[in-house]
């Protein structure tokens, strides 16, 4: 467990990285994309840089465009990718829900509820008959073009949370979204019930952990999930594999496992996981992306906000530091009965 001091320097070296205009990049010079963006601002509500933070939220409703999404890479106020992929338009809902239990700020909520409305209903747009949510729009001569015809497993568990968040947000301003509620229902459906009718991204382990790290699958299936793969991609002593087949452990994905812990009840194994990921902290608090354990090198060589942020906010749920705390348990959301889609014209394809 860092202490309140280490989280402190820890927002200390995200804000640093931000740039003038509220862009929170992977680390100096690389792009922005808005989900690792909002994760950065809700890491820095917790590290109490407040001014960063809303900095951070003010850039996404400057950059969000009209159909409700954001490009998916933009590096130092440039376009790179256009595309408007589904997880990152919707996460500001998580973001913005984050903020207000942290600050009950009630004029911010209403600042970027247009945003976080235009954001999901972008979103449900992109629902495929059978309940998952396509990955992302191209973009053609800034218009919006084609849309996938895939799903993710990690990005639609991601959404799920999302709608939750806005649910809880519309409740909160009393703007019911009915819309919402049933997407949020038929996804929850198809994660659960039908996770081989998403594109196979099995290899990550991202898609192992993300139906229970955003609150789809929870006690005893939930650990039963997490007992399938555990040996594949935790390293002990060192942390959690991004992919089974690469020697290399990274420490947004060891702090992710770990709030899925967290939310399990599972709070000794997620503190000792959690633990064993600081050989990738550097003394002014800053976090190397990932260590390639046969070379026993940090790889790439560079510290990035997503992983910084990643474990700030696994440390604020294990310690309970901040009203937010539980924004990855859920506590604070509402639940969502599941609804049957189609998966029969997924699974036969």
């Amino acid at each position: 467990m860092l202490s309140a001091d280490e989280v402190e320097a820890t927002g200390r070296s995200i804000a640093a990285m931000q740039e003038p205009d509220g862009a929170i990049p992977w680390t100096t010079g690389e792009h922005v994309d808005v989900w690792n963006h909002v994760e950065a601002a809700m890491a820095l509500l917790v590290a109490g840089q407040v001014a960063a933070a809303e900095a951070a939220y003010d850039w996404c409703l400057e950059l969000q465009r009209a159909d409700g999404s954001w490009p998916m890479k933009i590096v130092r106020g440039e376009v790179e990718d256009d595309s408007g992929e589904t997880n990152m338009s919707a996460y500001l809902a998580v973001g913005v829900w984050h903020h207000w239990l942290v600050r009950r700020d009630r004029s911010f909520v209403e600042r970027c509820w247009p945003a976080v409305r235009a954001g999901l209903d972008y979103v449900c747009s992109m629902q495929l008959p059978w309940g998952g949510i396509a990955w992302s729009r191209e973009w053609t001569d800034g218009a919006p073009g084609e849309a996938s015809d895939e799903a993710m497993l990690a990005g639609s568990s991601s959404i799920h949370h999302s709608l939750r968040a806005g649910l809880a947000l519309a409740a909160l301003l009393d703007a019911p979204a009915p819309r919402w509620e049933e997407a949020a229902g038929r996804l929850g459906h198809a994660v659960r019930e039908h996770p081989d009718a998403f594109a196979d991204k099995s290899t990550y382990s991202m898609d192992w952990y993300y139906p229970v790290l955003a609150g789809v699958v929870r006690g005893a299936e939930g650990a039963a999930l997490l007992a399938t793969r555990w040996d594949d991609f935790v390293v002990p002593g060192l942390g959690v594999r991004c992919v089974d087949t690469n020697p290399w452990v990274t420490g947004a994905e060891t702090a992710e496992l770990v709030m899925a812990l967290d939310a399990l009840g599972e709070r000794d194994r997620a503190c000792r996981v959690l633990g064993d990921s600081q050989h990738l902290r550097l003394e002014d608090g800053r976090y190397w992306t990932g260590f390639v354990f046969p070379d026993e090198g940090n790889w790439p060589p560079e510290q990035t906000t997503y992983t910084a942020a990643a474990q700030v906010l696994a440390v604020d749920a294990l310690s309970r530091s901040t009203p937010g705390a539980g924004i990855m348990r859920g506590d604070s959301l509402p639940a969502v009965r599941e609804l049957e889609g189609d998966c029969r014209c997924r699974l036969s394809a």
